[in-house]
């Protein structure tokens, strides 16, 4: 009697290099897992072995070339199939845009060169959660599949376990949800088996069931191959077939079913790991930064000054960037240990950024073209976004001689300001001052002696208020919370009481938060200690809070502004309490609230229901001014390193930090007896932004923002010298405020083509006018709603400009210079 149901066995071994162990142990078991896969291929020729991570195969190709040889045998012969395509399998949330792109990029590109495969299936088992741009990311990097197994079906509830994922620019894919586990123990096959045909609920209908020994490596086992076959052979048991992803999805396409379809993200699982260890997931968003400013800069400092591109640097550094993404050590939840390896494998991805980022600016600064001077110093400052605008300038200088002034390029003097140095030493000073800067481009700036100097006001400040043209804000001077934000063109006042209110909040849970989604049993509040003005001039005001909560302490420093129109805090946490959470509250007053978070290359409409959620560099609250009801009024919640909040109602909640046992798993009880290390002890540093905003953030370049925040100009002290290039230049820029630049590198084929990569950020499908100033090109792109497009512009000929994948292969359509 021939079987109806149909289970396609995957034979797989879920490998974590890094959890409760350290990369090195890591890299032994990858060796050992293969090993034992090519095993059971020379005993079983029906079986298949499905594998991910291109990091893996990396490691065996430098360590043992002749397993890797066995490999690629195997990968021609099809029975070792490549699945994920990625560099490693990532924490699907706290990355920024950018790292998935490179995740395909040298995932793919790896594969492609040394096993002649990409991948066609998305593979990402053990994530803790998916943000909703995957499906265009997978789309466009060569993937039509994703195979995940969080959240469970305890966590989100789906129609289907297989369905059509979407993103929000309309891609697709075909997703399926491993319904139990991602691996089996030999003696618990059969019942793994039965309780996956449970899920077949069509008498014709097949399902996928994963089995091998994981986590630690291991791998399908004889036992499990020749358990199969026996199970097989059963009557009352489905029809087995020792099979990949890629078959079992190829099948449901021609089965013609119509899948439910699902869009946006998927949550929630472990909602702890959006916010534990917080200095891993600075550390990766200050590396992505860094490398991605150091890139463009180098693009420029090539083609303007004849420096050099180091893109085999900057490849590498990608690639330890990648790694540390992976999902047990970016979402906080590897041992103690394992965060050393990552700090020294951040520091070094961080040094080449620097390196390149100081050697583009410094050869191109050398070429501006800078008079001579008598007591003349010039200050060229650098913008590493592709937008013009203001910018904050902080640097390190000699103290300033009498008489001694700020002006541009054309001789006009800017507001200039000295505030405390970083040295606690005579001679030294700090200085601040406004830039006005051209899109990725650079302007230079002299201190120079006139004797009729123009004098700029004071930024208006007291102990406890400050304000500019935009909008004021005061300060209780007894808890040192904000007790107004006002904005002055219309009369919003954004916070019904209380804001920037630190909230210590009980958290019992294990290092993942299993279960947890709500985090709001309020153990107490720091309690404010002084409120005090500490720098006041023509540039900016600094209020300083101080606050304390048993033996921690919180240091704020809002930064006022005479010509910029958001507030930058400045924020030094001393943490050493224990199994609690941080969170910074702001009780919003506008009503009809919209909530907005930016996820990666994307953005989330969420409802404020209290439940902790990952986020970029930004979230923004919009709604009405319960006194001018028909004015729509947003607040813009900025950051340069956090990754989780939540929105209860009106109250706006970022999390700050999580201080669970490292690497703690329920069902485990800590025991009263031992001691433990915890989580974020110590001092940290961060800064956020407040933005308050007319219309919506879409309107309101709450993007261009958080860019400021987060890829800062550079500045340096030049000499006087001839030079080639004009004072002020712009190498890049674009006309649409909705389209943002965040990639320009040069093409990995070593060609030397120049790789652009823009995001359409607002939701609505436009027209741009890309200039390239620095190459002399121009040409327009066509963008539908959260786009992300891919351009190849060739630099040694003007051949046309054409339209890529995410890997950098050329697609289908061509734009025309």
């Amino acid at each position: 009697m021939e079987k109806e149901k149909t289970l396609y066995m995957i034979g797989n071994a879920h490998l974590d290099p890094v959890w409760l162990w350290q990369w090195q142990e890591g890299y032994q078991e990858v060796k050992a897992t293969f090993r034992s896969a090519l095993d059971r291929m020379k005993e079983y020729d029906d079986f298949f072995f499905t594998s991910s991570s291109a990091a893996y195969y990396e490691w065996v190709e430098e360590n043992e070339p002749a397993m890797f040889e066995e490999i690629r045998e195997r990968v021609k012969e099809g029975r070792w199939v490549i699945v994920g395509g990625w560099w490693i399998q990532p924490d699907c949330n706290a990355p920024g845009g950018e790292s998935y792109v490179r995740q395909g990029l040298y995932g793919q590109r790896y594969f492609q060169e040394k096993l002649g495969v990409t991948a066609q299936t998305g593979y990402n088992v053990d994530s803790f959660g998916h943000n909703g741009m995957l499906p265009q990311i997978l789309k466009k990097s060569g993937m039509d599949n994703y195979v995940f197994m969080r959240p469970g079906r305890h966590e989100k509830g789906l129609e289907g376990e297989t369905f059509t994922w979407t993103s929000n620019d309309g891609s697709a894919v075909t997703a399926f949800r491993i319904p139990f586990e991602y691996c089996t123990w030999p003696r618990e096959l059969k019942e793994h088996i039965e309780r996956c045909a449970g899920e077949i609920k069509d008498p014709r209908g097949s399902i996928m069931c994963f089995y091998g020994v994981g986590n630690h490596g291991g791998g399908p086992t004889k036992q499990n191959i020749e358990s199969i076959h026996e199970l097989n052979r059963a009557e009352d048991m489905p029809r087995l077939i020792l099979s990949t992803p890629d078959d079992y999805f190829q099948a449901v396409k021609q089965s013609g079913r119509t899948l439910p379809v699902v869009s946006g993200e998927l949550f929630h699982h472990s909602s702890g790991c959006y916010s534990a260890h917080s200095e891993v997931k600075r550390l990766n968003r200050l590396a992505e930064n860094r490398l991605i400013m150091a890139e463009k800069l180098s693009v420029a400092g090539k083609h303007w000054a004849g420096g050099k591109y180091p893109l085999e640097k900057y490849t590498e550094s990608w690639k330890k960037v990648l790694f540390n993404q992976f999902h047990d050590i970016m979402a906080g939840t590897s041992i103690e240990p394992a965060y050393e390896d990552a700090r020294e494998s951040y520091g070094a991805a961080l040094d080449t950024a620097a390196r390149g980022l100081n050697a583009a600016v410094q050869s191109i600064s050398w070429h501006i073209d800078i008079p001579m001077e008598e007591d003349m110093k010039p200050i060229v400052v650098f913008n590493p976004n592709a937008f013009s605008g203001k910018f904050e300038v902080e640097m390190e200088s000699p103290c300033l001689k009498e008489n001694q002034v700020l002006v541009d390029e054309e001789g006009t003097q800017i507001p200039l300001q000295t505030v405390q140095s970083l040295a606690s030493s005579n001679g030294r000073t700090r200085l601040v001052f406004i830039a006005e800067l051209p899109a990725l481009g650079y302007r230079t700036y002299r201190l120079v002696i006139r004797e009729a100097a123009r004098t700029f006001p004071d930024v208006e400040c007291s102990g406890n208020t400050a304000e500019n043209r935009w909008f004021k804000i005061a300060f209780d001077e007894k808890t040192g919370y904000i007790s107004s934000l006002y904005k002055k063109n219309d009369g919003t006042e954004y916070f019904s009481g209380p804001a920037a209110v630190p909230v210590v909040i009980e958290d019992k849970s294990d290092t993942w938060s299993h279960g947890v989604r709500i985090f709001d049993k309020v153990k107490g509040r720091f309690e404010g200690v002084s409120v005090k003005r500490v720098e006041c001039g023509p540039v900016k005001c600094v209020i300083r809070v101080t606050s304390t909560y048993g033996s921690s302490r919180i240091f704020q420093d809002f930064s006022i502004y005479r010509e910029l129109d958001y507030i930058r805090v400045k924020t030094t946490v001393d943490w050493h309490e224990k199994m609690s959470m941080l969170k910074l509250r702001f009780p919003m007053q506008l009503n009809y609230l919209r909530a907005s978070w930016e996820i990666p290359y994307g953005v989330a409409q969420r409802e404020p229901n209290g439940e902790e959620y990952p986020m970029q560099n930004f979230l923004d609250t919009e709604g009405a001014n319960p006194g001018l009801e028909t004015a729509i009024n947003g607040l813009s919640f900025l950051n340069d390193g956090k990754s989780s909040g939540s929105i209860a109602g009106k109250e706006v909640s970022m999390t700050v930090l999580r201080s669970p046992i490292y690497a703690n798993h329920e069902p485990y009880q800590p025991d009263e007896n031992l001691e433990y290390v915890y989580v974020d002890q110590g001092v940290q540093t961060f800064t956020y932004g407040l933005y308050p905003h007319d219309g919506s953030w879409e309107d309101a370049c709450t993007v261009q923002r958080s860019r400021e925040l987060n890829e800062k100009p550079i500045a340096l002290f030049e000499t006087y010298h001839k030079g080639e290039l004009p004072q002020s230049a712009s190498f890049l820029s674009v006309s649409a405020n909705n389209v943002l630049v965040t990639v320009m590198k040069e093409a990995e084929d070593g060609s030397g083509d120049l790789i652009l990569r823009l995001v359409e950020t607002a939701g609505r499908a436009c027209e741009t006018q890309v200039e390239v100033h620095g190459l002399n090109r121009e040409f327009t792109l066509a963008f539908t709603p959260f786009e992300i497009k891919t351009v190849r512009i060739p630099v040694h000929s003007q051949l046309e400009i054409l339209e890529n994948d995410l890997l950098e292969r050329e697609e289908a359509r061509r734009q025309e210079d």
